[in-house]
């Protein structure tokens, strides 16, 4: 039965599908679908907003519209059925693989030299003026893309400068003014960027085209997306 009552909305334009607000949501009534978390069922939803302090990008709200009564009997069989809430790995980039790695053949193993020309490579201690990022081609990676892809010095490493983060847990508003100070002043050649295919790494892409629009800089960017087995699952140019 529908009711005019209070209930969360999800501003899209907003939304990085970081997946934080659904592991705060105790009715397992939030998922996150191409990118963008999305209420299941209205009737999953209690309208208490407990989900909304979670939320780092300001995207969910309360609103009181018509929508179906929020049922509890449905959100019990829901969540047995269906195993999620605050306590089950609802964020997919949180969620357990077993990927079942192929092993590196024994004359491969340990062979291959390494193709790192600088240090740091972390972002928050790479100074934003050093002299190995003159005229440089970027390759600008979440971290955990190095463990999970086998061949990455080689295929990303090789021929540029790295700059590796995590866009979940480290300070993005630190980051795009990095970024864009690095952009304005660096004349940086080209630009690459390697994500993992999770949600949450998504922010890495927002923080890149924010701090490009900042600083106005016409940067190519190819953009890579690896999957936790491995493999290259999508690439193609952000700009």
């Amino acid at each position: 039965m529908k009711i005019r009552r209070r209930i969360i909305e999800i501003d899209e334009e907003k939304c990085t599908g970081c997946g934080q607000c659904i592991v705060a949501c105790a009715e397992g009534a939030l998922v996150v679908i191409d990118g963008k978390a999305k209420v299941i069922a209205d009737k999953f939803c209690d309208g208490l907003g407990a989900c909304l302090g979670d939320c780092p990008e300001d995207a969910l709200k309360i609103v009181e519209r018509e929508a179906d009564d929020f049922d509890e009997v449905a959100v019990a069989e829901h969540l047995k059925r269906h195993k999620v809430g605050p306590h089950a790995p609802a964020c997919p980039s949180t969620r357990p693989l077993d990927l079942q790695p192929v092993p590196a053949a024994p004359a491969t193993v340990g062979k291959g030299p390494s193709s790192l020309s600088h240090w740091p490579v972390q972002i928050r201690l790479v100074n934003s003026e050093a002299p190995f990022l003159k005229g440089a081609d970027l390759l600008v990676a979440a971290d955990c893309t190095a463990i999970a892809h086998p061949d990455f010095h080689r295929e990303f490493v090789a021929g540029r400068v790295v700059m590796i983060g995590c866009p979940k847990f480290d300070d993005k508003p630190g980051y795009e003014r990095k970024f864009t100070e690095i952009f304005s002043h660096s004349g940086i050649k080209s630009l690459t960027l390697v994500m993992m295919n999770v949600p949450c790494c998504a922010n890495l892409r927002g923080i890149i085209a924010a701090a490009l629009n900042a600083s106005g800089a016409k940067i190519p960017v190819e953009e890579v997306v690896v999957a936790p087995s491995g493999e290259v699952a999508a690439r193609g140019r952000l700009t």
